[in-house]
């Protein structure tokens, strides 16, 4: 008789995202072997994964996989992987900056950091972006502190600040902020931004695609003809960015963008790809943040007053990013980005894989 397998897990809500964090010497070393275990983990390939720990969206079917870091400018690795739930995928081309909100509670837990007296910031290293975070939580007596009076739009109630300052995002993955070497260009008849900053994305204007820009995310994911639309803009503009054929990938990430509805700088509807996010992403508002801030772009159009606090607004509410942007010698440098997120241990323990 087999007996049954194990792997320890931690189930963390990160930010506006929930996922599954495990030590990376858990895990197979083959990336093949890692990404089908994954899978069978999160019960992939089902709607509502029932047969695993998946939650049936793509805000709660993705793992950060964590280990003492190997580059002496950061003391942790994170590699991020958004795990499919009705296909049976795992894609480490994009990062998530909620899920990497709750690196301090796993890494502690896990006893790879010590904790200060006070506060706690680690550096992080996405092995995702090759990029640089500081993760900064709130540890009074050297203990992590979960609840505070500290809210994010998206999240029921409040909690304990994280601070996450990312160190020089553009780039991220294609080297360039611009991969295409044009501010804004035309895709199908519409003029678009294809941006790396953080996350390698397509802005485009809500009026271009007959929106007013603050529709619902139930409006957008239930117009088959816009995606089908968007996704048509998207696979050009993956190729145009020297990312290839991404038809089967989650980035480029699109963004839908139109002037402030409220007190904001911009408005923002955040394509996972192909349907749209419940808030937004960490990584997406910094692309979304650092683009309004650069003339020249669809973004910079769309934007009111922008300033280096650029205020997003998203269909939960809005998120903040403050960004620092530099003169580069041929493009834009950004320097640094910081957002302010939350996160909430949920269960530690072992998960069942065989």
């Amino acid at each position: 008789m087999t007996q049954p397998q194990y792997i320890p897990c931690m189930l963390i809500r990160g930010g506006t995202s929930k996922g599954a964090y495990f030590l990376a010497s858990d895990l197979p070393q083959s990336p093949e072997a890692r990404d089908q275990l994954l899978i069978k983990i999160m019960g992939s390939g089902d709607v509502q994964q029932i047969n695993g720990i998946g939650g049936g969206t793509t805000l709660t079917s993705k793992v950060a996989i964590i280990s003492p870091s190997q580059s002496s400018d950061a003391e942790i690795d994170y590699l991020f992987a958004q795990v499919g739930v009705e296909n049976k995928t795992v894609d480490t081309k994009p990062s998530c900056g909620n899920i990497l909100s709750g690196v301090v509670a796993f890494a502690s837990e896990k006893g790879l950091v010590e904790l200060g007296d006070g506060s706690t910031t680690i550096r992080v290293k996405n092995i995702n972006t090759n990029t640089i975070i500081e993760v900064t939580a709130e540890t009074p007596n050297k203990k992590l502190k979960i609840d505070g009076t500290t809210s994010i739009d998206g999240v029921p109630g409040t909690g304990s600040p994280v601070l996450l300052n990312f160190l020089d995002v553009g780039g991220s993955k294609t080297g360039k902020l611009f991969p295409t070497g044009l501010l804004k260009e035309d895709i199908n008849g519409i003029e678009v931004t294809c941006i790396d900053a953080a996350v390698p994305m397509v802005h485009i204007p809500a009026r271009a695609l007959g929106l007013v820009g603050n529709e619902t995310k139930l409006e957008i994911d239930s117009n088959a003809e816009l995606l089908k639309k968007i996704e048509s803009i998207r696979i050009i503009a993956g190729e145009k960015m020297g990312l290839g054929d991404v038809s089967g990938s989650v980035i480029p990430k699109v963004s839908i963008v139109s002037p402030p509805h409220g007190v904001g700088s911009i408005t923002s509807r955040y394509l996972v790809p192909h349907n749209c996010h419940a808030s937004h992403a960490v990584t997406g508002a910094i692309c979304v943040g650092a683009a309004s801030l650069i003339e020249g772009t669809v973004t910079h159009q769309q934007a009111k007053d922008p300033s280096s606090l650029v205020v997003i607004e998203h269909p939960s509410g809005k998120i903040d990013v403050k960004i620092t942007l530099l003169e580069g010698e041929f493009e834009p440098v950004i320097a640094q980005a910081a957002l302010v997120r939350t996160a909430r241990p949920l269960f530690k323990g072992d998960v069942y894989v065989a």
